[in-house]
């Protein structure tokens, strides 16, 4: 290859690419920028929706993908420039990837985007599990917010192999993705009818804030945050644990006290670790930020 077309090609991964030019650099090596996924939709045609890709320094080896879902109104780029700030260690050794919701929102319920969300993050996590660089069996997805939201839509609907570890900040289930009885798939016009059966063998950890105003920690209606026909409503943030637990299979029977505790935070732990719960006392809507690194590491790097 001479050295305009490989400027070309290199210019083409910096800039983005759509999911066709990424199926085909397929096993090539995945490097720091901004990717596409095109969508269409009832609000856009041929839409390119961006996602910024950081892959550490002077790493050779195949690396975890952590996937990370801004909050309503947030900003990728923002999201990412603080990720990497306050988290150092997981940035030196994973993959960070910060996906843009349009109209800086997730499709949940009844928000601003009616994009698929869900396709928009598959095919990302799709995309990225075919470079070489990349453990394509060890993606983890996190959120905050209304894109801790999506992070438990894709634990219900979702069956991608490559995703490990799903990680809820602030947002437990709603009442719209569980009825009390099943866990529901959102459908094409967002209306939670159907029942969904979520995957089995995945790890989940919650994290949510005594304090919280915005989604409620003993549950019930977000003074805020719209749905149909009113505000949403959420379930108990230690309940919606007990769910995700029993569907990867607990037997026994929901915790009434914690397993440890560490300063600010009790954590209620399920299979071995699998699914867990870590209650911040001291923090409200913000109790992402109110876990240590290290704390977050623990379930992370948990074998």
């Amino acid at each position: 290859m001479n050295l305009l077309k490989w400027l070309v090609c290199v210019a083409m991964l910096s800039v983005g690419q759509s999911t066709q030019a990424q199926q085909e650099s397929t096993r090539k090596t995945l490097i720091s920028g901004e990717y596409y996924v095109t969508q269409s939709w009832s609000q856009e045609r041929s839409f390119k929706r961006p996602y910024h890709v950081r892959v550490p320094e002077a790493k050779s080896q195949q690396l975890p993908v952590l996937v990370f879902l801004h909050g309503n109104g947030g900003n990728a780029l923002q999201a990412m420039r603080g990720f990497i700030r306050g988290r150092r260690k997981i940035a030196s050794r994973y993959v960070l990837v910060f996906p843009q919701g349009y109209r800086e929102s997730w499709n949940i319920v009844s928000e601003r985007s009616k994009a698929d969300d869900l396709g928009f993050i598959e095919a990302i996590v799709n995309q990225l599990a075919a470079f070489e660089n990349v453990d394509s069996r060890n993606f983890t997805i996190m959120g905050a917010s209304n894109g801790a939201a999506l992070v438990n839509q894709l634990a219900i609907e979702s069956k991608l192999p490559s995703v490990r570890n799903y990680i809820s900040g602030v947002s437990q289930l709603n009442t719209w993705q569980y009825d009390g009885k099943h866990f529901k798939a959102k459908g094409d016009e967002n209306n939670y009818r159907k029942v969904a059966f979520p995957a089995k063998g995945k790890r989940l950890l919650n994290i949510s804030g005594v304090m919280d105003r915005l989604v409620p920690y003993q549950g019930g209606h977000s003074p805020a945050i719209p749905a149909k026909g009113g505000k949403l409503a959420f379930i108990a943030a230690e309940e919606s644990t007990f769910l995700w637990a029993q569907q990867m299979g607990h037997m026994g029977e929901q915790l009434r006290r914690p397993s440890s505790t560490l300063e600010n935070v009790e954590i209620f732990s399920y299979l071995n670790g699998d699914v867990v719960h870590y209650k911040v006392t001291n923090e409200g809507h913000g109790a992402s930020h109110g876990i240590s690194e290290n704390l977050l590491l623990k379930f992370l790097d948990r074998k």
